[in-house]
């Protein structure tokens, strides 16, 4: 059946008129590529989620639940995916690492003059989200980012492999460069600029996001998963938590 399927709208592509013999194998490849990503899923059956497995603090669950994922063995456990809204209401997304879970809040460092800092500026909700696929687990977060004390950033930024502060005063982050020799030379001159200590960039620091929902999600067979999420109550420290439907 598929394979009629797939013929069907091979045959109904082919007769375009912007379509000749030369494209028959691109369409045939983009046909074919289309059937196998709908094809493409597993059922989840490792765990379950249960309202009596909860922590009351979402904070403490997410620690709990990200102290089983770094056992695994994964790579980059702490990444996220962080998603901004710029002035024209254009989201964007773009995969970060945590570098902390402190004072209420999920924190990590940038340049403050990147696209993401910049939209955080004219709106400061944001959105989180973690997946680790070999828990059959994601955490979803919104909340509101705010930057940190220049204390805490600089704190953080000393504690950096030195080619990761010389390489924030390296890259004009998001803004367009002419080469990858540009960095590069770039790189040379900081170098040797600070050989030994290297100071924090004025433009460099952190951000902490202070959550005020925050879901997690546990796969189920037959797409039926576990969702739970902890909604605050009036942007306070106390918490609802409500199971939705998946």
């Amino acid at each position: 059946m598929a394979n009629i399927v797939l013929m069907s709208r091979l045959s109904v592509t082919l007769f375009r008129p912007e379509y000749r013999r030369k494209n028959f194998r691109k369409v045939i490849k983009t046909l074919d590529m289309k059937e196998k990503l709908q094809d493409e899923r597993i059922d989840y059956t490792i765990g379950e989620l249960n309202l009596s497995d909860l922590d009351q603090d979402p904070l403490k669950q997410f620690l709990e639940w990200y102290q089983v994922y770094t056992e695994t063995g994964a790579k980059d456990p702490n990444a996220f995916t962080l998603s901004t809204v710029n002035s024209e209401g254009q989201p964007s997304a773009r995969v970060l690492l945590l570098k902390g879970v402190d004072k209420g809040g999920f924190e990590f460092y940038t340049n403050y003059q990147s696209d993401k800092a910049q939209e955080i500026e004219n709106n400061p909700k944001v959105a989180l989200s973690f997946f680790w696929p070999s828990l059959e687990r994601q955490i979803r977060i919104e909340g509101l980012a705010t930057k940190l004390s220049e204390s805490e950033s600089t704190d953080y930024f000393i504690s950096r492999p030195h080619s990761s502060q010389v390489g924030a005063w390296v890259s004009p982050q998001s803004t367009a460069i002419e080469s990858r020799e540009y960095l590069e030379k770039r790189e040379e001159e900081f170098n040797a600029k600070y050989p030994n200590d290297v100071p924090k960039p004025p433009h460099w620091g952190g951000y902490r996001v202070i959550p005020t929902k925050i879901e997690f999600w546990q796969g189920r067979a037959s797409r039926l998963h576990d969702r739970f999420a902890y909604v605050s109550k009036d942007g306070g420290e106390d918490w609802n938590i409500i199971r939705l439907a998946p």
